[in-house]
């Protein structure tokens, strides 16, 4: 049976809701579970939250990595944080993912530096999977990387075309570049050399796509710079929340209007549902020698319980395996490319 390891301490609620999303993936998948953190605090909480008999345990953590702590810092002086714990558990074998809601920054600094590089990839990638009217589009990268050359951006659609298709179940995913216009001739020096460079790859590589293809199922995979890549879903996120509560406020403004969101109530719900963040977990860092999952800082106990989800999906399907045959095949390709190479 699958382990995975969540780093149960330095959310916005920890360790509440990585106690009770465990909770919850033990009961939901076949799935063992090792909660890391302060034992004193875990304990009575897995028992509270009716974790006995159930397949989770708890790794004795003494050090915390703070949101606003730098990682480099945390790197040097920390050694036993739960971030740190949690992923040499992955590197030992003894559990197969690391998921985490803590400092984004630790958590990718310590992944890439416990865990190591798939071979052909410089810098890995955040990867967020969004709703669209098709269907899910995966989104890449949405900030681990904010200054980027062509050629990352050529590994991030080759793991993104991989994610789609193994995670997604998508049988040819289509790659957009995101870019200020449709057109080859749009866009800075990046997207331009990058576009030239995505032509020659054996991706099914649709061109330019804009902000708003984000949503509409142009794309399955949508390629940018992490800077581009973390503002589009910080809006996407803000703008979610903003139009429920508005439609919320409407649906409650008179009587007629309640009575049509009663009727409309299970409609409303599946929406919801839809658009919640939480349903899909956390972002996967693409391009590591083991599973990392990022979760949101105030992950609810759901958003865990399908993190805990997805990342046990990465590890039956073997996704580092699969990305560094991928990336080999492309290899010769990409050197021809200039933009590439450099």
């Amino acid at each position: 049976m699958i382990k995975i390891a969540v780093d149960s301490m330095g959310s916005d609620n920890s360790p509440i809701s990585e106690v009770e999303g465990a909770v919850q993936a033990a009961r939901a998948y076949d799935i063992n579970v090792i909660l890391v953190g302060k034992e004193s605090l875990l304990a009575p909480l897995l028992k509270e939250s009716g974790g006995d008999g159930l397949p989770v345990e708890i790794r004795n953590a003494t050090q915390v990595i703070a949101m606003d702590e730098p990682p480099t810092a945390a790197l040097r002086r920390k050694k036993d944080s739960s971030i740190r714990v949690a992923a040499e558990l992955v590197r030992e074998k003894v559990a197969s993912g690391l998921v985490s809601a803590g400092n984004t920054g630790a958590v990718m600094a310590i992944s890439k530096m416990v865990f190591g590089s798939v071979p052909g990839v410089d810098r890995p990638a955040l990867a967020a999977i969004l709703p669209t009217l098709a269907g899910h589009a995966v989104l890449l990268d949405v900030g681990a990387n904010v200054a980027c050359k062509p050629h990352h951006l050529v590994q991030f659609a080759v793991m993104g075309h991989l994610f789609s298709k193994k995670i997604v179940n998508v049988a040819t995913p289509r790659v957009g570049l995101m870019s200020v216009g449709e057109e080859e001739s749009k866009g800075n020096e990046l997207t331009k050399e990058v576009h030239k460079a995505l032509k020659q790859l054996h991706l099914n590589f649709i061109g330019n796509v804009e902000g708003r293809d984000i949503y509409n199922g142009r794309a399955d995979v949508i390629v940018c710079d992490g800077f581009t890549g973390n503002v589009a879903l910080k809006t996407s996120e803000g703008l979610i929340e903003a139009v429920l509560k508005l439609l919320k406020d409407e649906l409650s403004r008179n009587l007629q209007a309640k009575l049509g969101a009663l009727l409309s109530q299970q409609s409303f719900k599946r929406l919801k549902k839809r658009l919640d963040y939480s349903e899909y977990g956390g972002a996967p860092l693409l391009g590591l020698r083991g599973v990392s999952i990022i979760c949101h800082g105030r992950s609810s106990s759901n958003a865990i319980k399908n993190a805990i989800r997805v990342a046990k999906e990465f590890a039956e399907n073997q996704m580092n395996a699969k990305l560094e045959v991928e990336l080999s095949q492309i290899e010769n390709t990409s050197k021809r490319t200039v933009s590439v190479s450099g």
